[in-house]
């Protein structure tokens, strides 16, 4: 955007204040402004005082000598100026290649005509309007890293806050920043939370001050100006309402990210939210982001170490792993068989024409292999995974080795996995990525994500299972006789092929290739997937994982075949019945990134290629 765009973006924004706050001063407090008059384009109810709002600032950007493109909360996307007023979607309109150069606006404004309309209706003085302006981008979507201009006014005090991308804040005209504050015992918090979370209570709880006023874009410009030390929105703000006020805070100095302290760069739409957490330093932003994620980056002092061994990139993998952990100064233990695979290694006189393969076939990961240190005893670090006494697991392979690992651990340790086998669910990151990642755990920057897994009891014998378990025949193409009962009540009674119950983590394995929903992990569920039902109205169930769940054999002469994770088979017989419940002990994972699973899950199934028993090696 340059200096003439900037002026002209400036101008209209401090028109559409005044004629805004010009409109509405009659109605506000009134019987009148209330009223409910339509169901916005955002999805939410519309007052009338907000319809006079919207319409005023329309009415100026449609006048406007200059085309531009406006998101706003009631109306949603449009294309404005030169007399013209079209509705668009703005993501399809960024991507057309068929508009003149006269035809194409260079400013995009996202607007909440009043932010707070409780509180105008109401006459509270704590409502107001947001005014952001983004540079309209060639060859790609907008998105809040577009915005370079910042408008707001609070229509109740008659305060005005503005920022220009690199430039600074400015409120009622002088350069603000926000407080030095970074103990909670002192903290300011504003914000809004969300039912049953309870890591957020702990913030209220130790908060000097709690405010909740009811303006979301003011509440976040007094982070920047100092009235506030902090403010969080965990319902989701939209983007129309965070676009100005996000870079508000970060032109005058303090932080705003995601719940997991990730930059926000969100794309421009109406439909588009994000979880805000804003701190006027990054000291006491880390402490809440630390609390919100449940206090759980620990200091990793003793790192375990297990890996697939049918392939040698894996196992040379793990002993550049060892050498970078000692390197570190952290306490390393591996697996006994990998250590055993590494010293064979060590003694193969075809070693370094192993490394030249393994660089010429992964050169993105070649510079781990080029100073490889091999001297290390690693017979001396080994023991058994049931023996593991550490703070993190280091799993390289695909789900399958992972799943194997977690199994054998006695204790909750918290899984780092590191994708070396077919597609990877479950691990976090991709081998290129691993010393990257790991310096962020080092330092303390990752957060733990929490799996449930199921305990399953058959006569007396009890297993665990993190994906799924299947129920299926012990003789191929044999349908089976399946009564299935949830808390007591019987929900199905069905003949097929086998039946799954799953996880929340298990949806994108065998669960899903049967014809079962994908899951998201935060999910308290299990699923129950008849395999080939004979009964086409047999369906998928998704129950809570507060229910007991039991399946029982119906037919004589038939036995079943019940696989835990696609590690542990068991058989069961006429009548008897497989109970399943909710573990006591969880899975845990170490993640650097939130942008884990639904990412994740639309990159692997573009791929292809899904091993159907596990979704993995």
């Amino acid at each position: 955007m340059d200096a003439k765009d900037k002026k002209i973006a400036t101008d209209l924004a401090y028109e559409m204040i005044k004629e805004v706050s010009r409109a509405i001063r009659p109605y506000a407090g009134t019987p009148e402004a209330g009223e409910k008059v339509k169901i916005g384009a955002d999805g939410t109810p519309t007052s009338y005082i907000d319809i006079i709002a919207e319409d005023t600032l329309v009415n100026i950007l449609k006048n406007a000598p200059v085309l531009s493109y406006i998101i706003s909360e009631e109306i949603g996307e449009l294309k404005l100026g030169k007399g013209t007023k079209r509705s668009i979607n703005l993501t399809e309109e960024l991507q057309r290649d068929d508009l003149d150069e006269e035809e194409k606006p260079k400013l995009i404004f996202l607007v909440d005509p009043i932010d707070g309309t409780s509180n105008a209706i109401k006459e509270i003085p704590a409502y107001g309007i947001s005014i952001a302006v983004a540079n309209v981008p060639e060859g790609r979507l907008a998105t809040l890293d577009d915005v370079e201009l910042g408008f707001i006014s609070n229509f109740g005090n008659g305060n005005f806050f503005e920022a220009e991308k690199g430039k600074g804040c400015w409120l009622n005209n002088e350069k603000v920043h926000p407080s030095n504050v970074v103990k909670f015992s002192e903290m300011t918090l504003g914000g809004f939370t969300k039912s049953g979370t309870s890591t957020a209570s702990k913030l209220v709880d130790n908060a000097r001050r709690m405010r909740v006023l009811g303006s979301v874009v003011l509440e976040l410009s007094y982070v920047a100006s100092g009235r506030y030390d902090a403010f969080l929105d965990l319902r989701g703000s939209r983007i129309i309402d965070i676009a100005a006020s996000k870079l508000i805070v970060e032109e005058a100095g303090a932080i705003i990210t995601s719940k997991h302290g990730e930059k926000l760069n969100n794309p421009l739409s109406i439909y588009e939210k994000a979880i805000v957490v804003a701190a006027n330093n990054k000291i006491l932003h880390k402490q809440i982001i630390d609390i919100l994620n449940d206090n759980q980056a620990d200091i990793i002092g003793k790192v375990g170490i297990v890996s697939r061994v049918d392939q040698d990139k894996a196992i040379l993998f793990s002993a550049k792993l060892v050498d970078y952990f000692l390197t570190n100064g952290i306490e390393v233990i591996i697996e006994k068989r990998l250590a055993t695979k590494i010293e064979e290694l060590k003694q193969n006189p075809k070693l370094h024409k192993i490394i030249e393969k393994i660089i010429k076939e992964s050169p993105e990961i070649s510079e781990a292999f080029k100073d490889l240190n091999l001297k290390i005893n690693f017979k001396k670090i080994a023991k058994d995974i049931n023996e593991f006494k550490c703070d993190m697991s280091v799993v390289l392979g695909g789900d399958g080795t992972l799943l194997r690992a977690q199994a054998k651990l006695k204790e909750e340790t918290p899984l780092f996995g590191i994708n070396m086998g077919t597609v990877g669910f479950l691990t976090d990151i991709e081998v290129n990525e691993t010393f990257s990642a790991l310096d962020k755990v080092i330092k303390g920057e990752y957060y733990k994500e929490k799996r449930s897994k199921l305990v399953v009891s058959h006569e007396n014998h009890y297993y665990n299972a993190m994906n799924e378990v299947v129920i299926m025949t012990d003789k191929p193409a044999k349908m089976l006789h399946f009564e299935i009962q949830v808390d007591g009540e019987t929900i199905e009674e069905v003949r097929a092929d086998g039946v799954i119950i799953s996880t929340p983590s298990g949806s994108t394995a065998y669960a899903m290739s049967a014809g079962g929903p994908i899951v998201d992990p935060k999910l308290g569920g299990f699923i129950i997937i008849p395999i080939c039902p004979y009964k086409l109205g047999a369906r998928p169930f998704i129950v809570s994982d507060n229910s007991e769940i039991t399946v029982k054999l119906l037919k004589k002469g038939k036995k079943a075949v019940f696989v835990m994770d696609g590690q542990i088979n068991e058989e069961a017989s006429y009548l008897e019945e497989i109970n399943f419940k909710k573990a006591d002990k969880s899975v845990y994972f170490i993640r650097t990134s939130s942008k884990y699973f639904y990412e994740r899950v639309k990159d692997k199934l573009s791929e292809g290629g899904l091993n159907k028993n596990n979704g993995c090696l």
